[in-house]
Parts: structure tokens; C-alpha cells; sequence
């Protein structure tokens, strides 16, 4: 039996985090969806209690049985993936998952998928009032199914149409995850943000595909699949980079009095330490979620919480909100 890692994180210095209507996270480190399933898997290794928040895997309306295999091959510095939204469908994440994960006390997100707009709504509707639920992340970025995913997520007009359509019926706090494999990010930022989303995360993997020569045939059975891990992380700081900049000057719903203020970036790809999540955190992500790594060592999401919370004292830093596009203040063109 494996015994659980625990970090001692007590510090003077405020790592809290707002990601709006109400959605308040004691430190900015989460899970990043699809990499941890419905927590109790992770949950064998560390204290689920000392992250941020949890982000469940990506949940449909009815059940997946996903892709294929083989869908999943190690790339030099990262993982490809093809998993295509395997889950038991929200009926069953109601009832089975959440129940589990709303013990903790920590923020529950749960990540949601679907083919039509509709859809979206629907779950978002069915997720409203779900006791121990603390956000929606919708997934309109997924490279790997047929219908919807990447339709929504590299089209503003049907991402923004999504969003209207969640935003009408629920109250919760609605983070969009957006897609890489765009032409520009800072549009598809807007887009969102301007139809009702609270906050934004990014990136999802980018498309990309590994090539078996002797069989002369894609390794993964859909042909292509998602990159994450190191290698997509200066991609994927840039995306953060682009996206706040785009959305510096754009109204967050509910803001009040009409004030303009900096929406909530979720900076994600490749982080392994808290030196990784340090540069999302200065590109403009207000928090950070980290994936691929967990599968390696289950522990770094903490080690990024406690790495996180040492430099802020080693640099005299109070509050995680001093170092928030921190880089962009340089005057850097």
C-alpha cells in the first residue's frame, strides 16, 4: 500500500486565487482534466486537500467507450494521446464521482463535453445544482473526437455560441478551455469572454502524430492524437502570453459598476515544476493546472504548490497576485 505524500504548506504568503462568481482557490495549482480521472485514483498517492482545485476528466452527456487502441505512445518529451473522452457519462459522475470529491473541501470543476451546443447546455443545466460542483470547465478543444471538440474550439462564433447557450442556464463559474491549434488565440479568447465565460484556460495539446516506420502506419489507431508534456511548454506559455495581452482590456461578466478588469487565465502544458508553473503564472495565468507530470510522479502537484510558495518568500513576495503578468510589465514588445 502505497502511502499518500503530504507537503507542509503553511506560509504568511497569500496564494489565493479568484476565478470569478464567487469560485475562490487557496493556492493556484489544479489538476489538469483527463490526467487524473475523478480523483480517487490520485487520490492513492497524495492529499487531495493541499491542491487549488480538482478538474474531473472530461464527461459527456451519455457514456464513451473513447477510441481504439492503441491510443496512447510516449514521444521524446511528452505524450501522445487519442483517449477520446472515455467516461461513464454525467448520470454516473453525478451519482458515483462527485460524492467522493465534494468530502474533500477542495473545488470541484468538472470539465464537460458535447457535440452540439445543446449539449453543452444540458450538462451545464444537469451540473447547476449538484451539491459539492464549484465550476464548469468547458472542453471545445478536444483534438481527439469526430464531432464537436476542435469544430467548436477554432470557430469564435461557435465557441462564443456554446458559451451563450451554458452561460443561460447556470449560475456556476464558467472557465473555457481553449485549443492551440488556432490561427489566433487572443481571438478565440474574446470571443468567449464577450459571450459569458468567467475565465479561460489554456492550452489544450496540440495535434500531432508519431509514425510506426516499420509497419509504415500511424502508431495511434485514429491516426493522430494530443502532444502534451515538456515539449509543448514554450508553446504553450506563449498561448498565455497572446491570450493576456488579448484580454487586458476586456470586461469580465459580473465585474460591477461596469469596471474593467483582467479575466482569469488557467495556464496549462508541460509544467513539471514550479519554476515551469512560475513562468505561466508571469506570462499572465492567474492559476496553473498540471497534467502529463502526474502520470510520472503523482507528487508534483504539490511540490509546484510548496515551490511556488518558497520563491514568493525568497523574492519578499506577499500575494500570488504581485507576479500575475509580472513579464509583461518589463515593457517587452
Amino acid at each position: 500500500m502505497r502511502r499518500r505524500r503530504s507537503i507542509s504548506l503553511a506560509s504568511p504568503v497569500d496564494l489565493s486565487v479568484d476565478l470569478g462568481r464567487g469560485l475562490i482557490l487557496a493556492n493556484p495549482v489544479m489538476t489538469a482534466s483527463g490526467t487524473c480521472g475523478y480523483g480517487e485514483e490520485l487520490a492513492r498517492f497524495i492529499d487531495l486537500r493541499q491542491l487549488g482545485a480538482f478538474v474531473v476528466k472530461g464527461t459527456t452527456l451519455h457514456p464513451r467507450v473513447g477510441n481504439p487502441p492503441p491510443r496512447l505512445v510516449e514521444t521524446p518529451a511528452g505524450v501522445l494521446n487519442s483517449i477520446g473522452l472515455q467516461n461513464p457519462g454525467i448520470d454516473r459522475v453525478i451519482a458515483e464521482k462527485i460524492p467522493f470529491l465534494a468530502r474533500l473541501g477542495v473545488p470541484v470543476i468538472v470539465n464537460i463535453a458535447g457535440d452540439t451546443p445543446a449539449e453543452y447546455g444540458e450538462l451545464a443545466a444537469r451540473l447547476d445544482k449538484v451539491s459539492g460542483v464549484a465550476g464548469i470547465e468547458l472542453n471545445i478543444s478536444c483534438p481527439n473526437v469526430e464531432k464537436g471538440g476542435m469544430l467548436f474550439g477554432a470557430d469564435p462564433q461557435l465557441a462564443a455560441e456554446v458559451v451563450a447557450t451554458v452561460r443561460q442556464v447556470t449560475r456556476l463559474p464558467v472557465i473555457v478551455k481553449l485549443s492551440p491549434n488556432v490561427t489566433d488565440i487572443g481571438i478565440m479568447a474574446r470571443a468567449v469572454v464577450q459571450a459569458g465565460a468567467d475565465a479561460v484556460s489554456l492550452v489544450n495539446t496540440y495535434t500531432g502524430m508519431v509514425i510506426d516506420v516499420e509497419r509504415r502506419r500511424p502508431v495511434l489507431a485514429r491516426g493522430v492524437g494530443g502532444l502534451s508534456g515538456p515539449a509543448i511548454r514554450p508553446l504553450a506559455v506563449y498561448q498565455v502570453w497572446q491570450a493576456y495581452r488579448a484580454l487586458s482590456d476586456t470586461d469580465r461578466e459580473g465585474g460591477g459598476g461596469g469596471e474593467r478588469s483582467k479575466v482569469p487565465i488557467i495556464g496549462m502544458g508541460g509544467i513539471t515544476s514550479a519554476r515551469d508553473a512560475l513562468e505561466f503564472i508571469l506570462a499572465g495565468a492567474s492559476a496553473v493546472a498540471v497534467g502529463t507530470a502526474t502520470f510520472v510522479r503523482p507528487v508534483t502537484v504539490l511540490e509546484v504548490v510548496s515551490g511556488i510558495r518558497e520563491y514568493c518568500q525568497r523574492h519578499g513576495i506577499r500575494s500570488l497576485r504581485q507576479l500575475v503578468g509580472a513579464a509583461h510589465r518589463e515593457g517587452l514588445a
